[in-house]
């Protein structure tokens, strides 16, 4: 079986710049149907996204054979290398290029103060630095698994490093937050982390199972693969660019309204997530000699972050028109155009691993 992008990968870029334009707009021209679809939320969870993620990620779990999955488990070294990035290095490297860039490069153009939900009076440099410190400390655990998808990487072993990822972060979420913000008692989204869990991974991974054993019981596998999955691929995709017309939809006007602040924001985000997938993908994954089908994954998910608890904790933290909300919805704008690149890298540089079977004529198993 070939893996050749379909029309919607091969063209995702474009489709994913035209979504966030569209979005935005929407917002703009029409902030009364975005405000209304974003109050439909559950514990600062969008009822939309909610929905539009579940078919994004359906169509994934149900491709995922679940004996693979076992044998993914056995396998330390990248789910070793992924909890090591997320929670040694990119929390801390995150504080330290967030001080740089906002507290020292950019602190000039970052004037002014804002008063928190707190009462207390801040400089507006200082929330900033705040919103990207709990975008540093959220790793992904949703979205990851499409850009997973799309790199070609090893399904079993996203969905055992997602899970693993989950858990750790309902631990030492709170802890990191507030030493890295020095904040006494920092509350934690508990809600928020748990019900994104259950819908935006569990849900759709009992459906995904439960069907998956349905259809290949009374269906068989040849059509599974040759009926279901041609219907079910595109499914995917579109889910993904309504869900970016969605998000910046609720979130358009503030970008519209922040061009100049949105950038400088922006530039220390990137800095970290190309940071941290460089190190994680060019330099452990080589080290610990894994296959590109464990790399990219691995890279992957310490590149990405969990925009939704990183919103709510900003939101609850600061107030829902601070600089720390700002800057964690500037991390959600450039967090999906970057991924797309950071997909595209691992597929044009597979020939540095072994065991890649990508269809790219680079892409030649490599030996150690």
């Amino acid at each position: 079986m070939t893996n050749k992008l379909s029309i919607f990968e091969r063209y995702l870029t474009i489709w994913v710049f035209l979504c966030i334009l569209a979005g935005i707009a929407l917002g703009k021209i029409a902030p009364k149907i975005a405000t209304t679809l974003n109050d439909f939320s559950i514990y600062q969870v969008s009822i939309p996204i909610a929905v539009c993620l579940f078919f994004m990620m359906y169509p994934i779990m149900v491709k995922i054979d679940f004996t693979q999955v076992l044998k993914s488990a056995k396998t330390p070294k990248p789910v070793i290398l992924t909890l090591f990035i997320n929670w040694l290095i990119k929390p801390f490297s995150m504080f330290v290029i967030a001080y740089f860039f906002l507290g020292y490069l950019f602190k000039d153009y970052l004037l002014g103060t804002e008063i928190l939900a707190s009462g207390t009076e801040v400089e507006l440099w200082r929330s900033y630095i705040a919103g990207a410190i709990l975008l540093g400390i959220a790793p992904c655990t949703a979205m990851v698994l499409m850009w997973g998808h799309l790199a070609k990487g090893n399904a079993g072993l996203t969905l055992v490093m997602v899970a693993i990822n989950a858990l750790i972060m309902l631990l030492l979420y709170g802890p990191l937050g507030s030493l890295l913000l020095d904040v006494n008692s920092m509350p934690v989204p508990w809600q928020t982390m748990l019900f994104s869990v259950s819908i935006y991974v569990a849900l759709p991974l009992i459906a995904g199972y439960l069907s998956r054993k349905w259809i290949l019981k009374y269906k068989g596998l040849k059509w599974f693969n040759e009926k279901f999955l041609h219907w079910l691929t595109p499914v995917s995709i579109m889910a993904l660019l309504l869900t970016l017309v969605l998000l910046f939809s609720f979130k358009g006007e503030v970008i519209i309204n922040n061009p100049l602040t949105i950038l400088w924001i922006a530039v220390p985000l990137f800095v970290q997530t190309i940071f941290i997938f460089a190190i994680g993908y060019f330099v452990f994954a080589r080290w610990l000699k894994l296959s590109y089908h464990d790399a990219a994954p691995a890279a992957i998910i310490g590149a990405s972050n969990h925009f939704e608890v990183a919103i709510a904790s900003a939101v609850m933290l600061f107030g829902l028109s601070s600089g720390a909300a700002l800057a964690t919805v500037v991390g959600v704008l450039i967090e999906v155009p970057l991924m797309l690149m950071l997909v595209l890298v691992c597929k044009r540089t597979c020939n540095m691993f072994y065991e890649c079977h990508l269809d790219y004529p680079q892409c030649k198993p490599k030996k150690y």
